[in-house]
C-alpha cells in the first residue's frame, strides 16, 4: 500500500514571506488581552473608530431591501463613478468609471494587479520598507521581487540612484507606497517625478498603493498618475479601510488604464465574482455623504501622533521618525543592545506592550520598531510611558 500523499503546488512557496514571525508578539498580545490581562496592543493598523453610523445604516437598509444577490463584478456603475469623481477631484487626473475596478479590499486589488501585469521572468522593483504582504502578493505570478532600500539614514525617503541601478531588461514594474506603511513618509513632487522619469524611460508600469491618502498631516498627498505620461502606465490602489474605518468591509479598488478592465473582469469572474451589493451601497454612501468623517479621523490621528512623539521623547537615546502621514511612529532601538525582534519580545514580556518589528517591512528598517496610534489618548499615554520605563531600565 502506498502511504505517500500527493504534494502541493510550488505556488504555495510564492505566497509565503519572511515577515510572518514579526506578528508572533502581536498574536500573543491579543491572546493575553482576550484573557483579560493588562496588555496594550500598539502593533496593528486597524482603526479603533467604529464605521460611521450612517454608513452602517445604509448597508442595513440595502440588506432589508433585498440587496443580497449577485452584483456587477466590476462594481456598480454609480460606485465606480463616485470613485472616479473623487480621484479626479483630488489628483487632477481625468478619470472615468471605466478606469475603476472594485475589489474586496486593497490587498485583493494588489493581488489581481500582480496577476494581470506580471509573469514568470519579470522583475518588479519594490521600495522598502513596504507592507509585509507585498512580497507574496507581487510574486504570485512568478515574477522576481527586487527590493530597493529607502535608507534609514535618509529618513526612509527614496534613493533615486538606487532605483535606477536596480532596473534591468527584465524589469516590468515599480511599486511605491505613498503615504508609506510603516514609515509615514509621503513622497514629494520631486521624488515622484524622478520615479516617473525612470518608468517612462524604461517603459515600466507603476503600481501605487495610496491607501493612506486621507491621513496626511503637514505634507500634501500627490498621485504619480497625475504626472505627464503616467496615467496610461499607472495602477493606483486605494480603498475605504483607513479613511472611513471600514477595514472589515473589504472595499478597495484599482484606478488604471481602461485596457486593463477586460483582464480584471476575466480574473474576477474566476476568483471573486464581485463584492456584495449592500457593501457597495455603503461604500457609495461613504464617498458621497461621509467625506468629512475621514477629515475628523485625520485630525484625531494628528493629535495622537504628536502625543506619542512627545511621550517617547522622554527616552533620551530613542530616535523617533515623526510621520508625515498614516497611523504609525517609527523608533530606532539599535542603541539598546537588542535586535528589533528581540526588543519587541522583551518589551512585551516586561511591560505587556506589543509593538511591531519594523524589520519585517524590509532590511532598511532592521533595528526599528513600528508603534501604532490606533488607540485612545489615555491608553496611548500609558503604553508610551511603559515603553519609556522599559528603556530607562535598560
Amino acid at each position: 500500500m502506498n502511504n505517500k500523499l500527493p504534494g502541493v503546488s510550488s505556488f504555495t512557496d510564492r505566497i509565503s514571506g519572511d515577515g510572518a514571525e514579526a506578528w508572533d508578539t502581536h498574536i500573543k498580545a491579543n491572546q493575553a488581552l482576550a484573557r483579560g490581562e493588562d496588555v496594550i496592543v500598539l502593533s496593528v493598523g486597524d482603526p479603533d473608530f467604529p464605521t460611521p453610523a450612517p454608513i452602517v445604516d445604509r448597508a442595513i437598509e440595502a440588506l432589508q431591501a433585498g440587496d443580497t444577490h449577485y452584483a456587477a463584478t466590476a462594481g456598480r456603475t454609480e460606485l465606480r463613478q463616485a470613485i472616479s469623481d473623487d480621484f479626479q477631484t483630488r489628483s487632477g487626473v481625468p478619470t472615468q468609471a471605466d478606469n475603476v475596478f472594485v475589489f474586496a479590499g486593497t490587498q485583493n486589488a494588489l493581488f489581481a494587479t500582480s496577476l494581470v501585469l506580471l509573469e514568470h521572468g519579470d522583475e518588479v522593483i519594490a521600495l522598502e520598507p513596504m507592507y509585509v504582504s507585498y512580497e507574496a502578493s507581487l510574486q504570485l505570478a512568478g515574477a522576481k521581487l527586487v527590493c530597493v532600500s529607502q535608507p534609514a539614514e535618509n529618513n526612509f525617503r527614496p534613493d533615486i540612484q538606487l532605483i535606477a541601478e536596480a532596473i534591468t531588461p527584465a524589469t516590468k514594474a515599480i511599486v511605491i507606497t505613498t503615504p508609506n506603511n510603516p514609515t509615514g513618509v509621503a513622497l514629494n513632487a520631486e521624488e515622484l517625478q524622478a520615479i516617473a522619469d525612470l518608468a517612462i524611460k524604461h517603459n515600466l508600469w507603476v503600481i501605487s498603493d495610496e491607501i493612506y491618502t486621507d491621513i496626511v498631516f503637514e505634507a500634501e498627498h500627490l498621485s504619480i498618475a497625475a504626472l505627464p505620461g503616467m496615467a496610461e502606465r499607472t495602477v493606483t490602489v486605494n480603498g475605504l479601510s483607513k479613511s472611513h474605518a471600514m477595514t472589515g468591509w473589504r472595499v478597495g479598488w484599482t484606478i488604471a488604464p481602461q485596457r486593463l478592465s477586460p483582464h480584471f473582469e476575466n480574473l474576477t469572474l474566476c476568483m471573486l465574482y464581485g463584492i456584495p451589493g449592500f457593501i457597495q451601497e455603503a461604500a457609495l454612501f461613504a464617498l458621497k455623504n461621509q467625506r468629512d468623517a475621514s477629515t475628523k479621523m485625520r485630525d484625531i490621528y494628528r493629535k495622537r501622533r504628536d502625543l506619542v512623539c512627545t511621550e517617547l521623547a522622554h527616552a533620551s537615546k530613542l530616535q523617533i521618525l515623526k510621520p508625515q502621514a498614516a497611523m504609525y511612529v517609527m523608533a530606532d532601538v539599535r542603541g539598546y543592545g537588542y535586535t528589533s525582534g528581540e526588543f519587541c519580545r522583551a518589551l512585551f514580556e516586561a511591560k505587556g506592550v506589543s509593538v511591531l518589528d519594523a524589520g519585517a517591512f524590509g532590511k532598511s528598517a532592521d533595528g526599528w520598531i513600528r508603534i501604532s496610534y490606533t488607540l485612545d489618548e489615555e491608553t496611548l499615554s500609558r503604553g508610551c510611558r511603559r515603553i519609556v520605563e522599559f528603556l530607562d531600565q535598560l
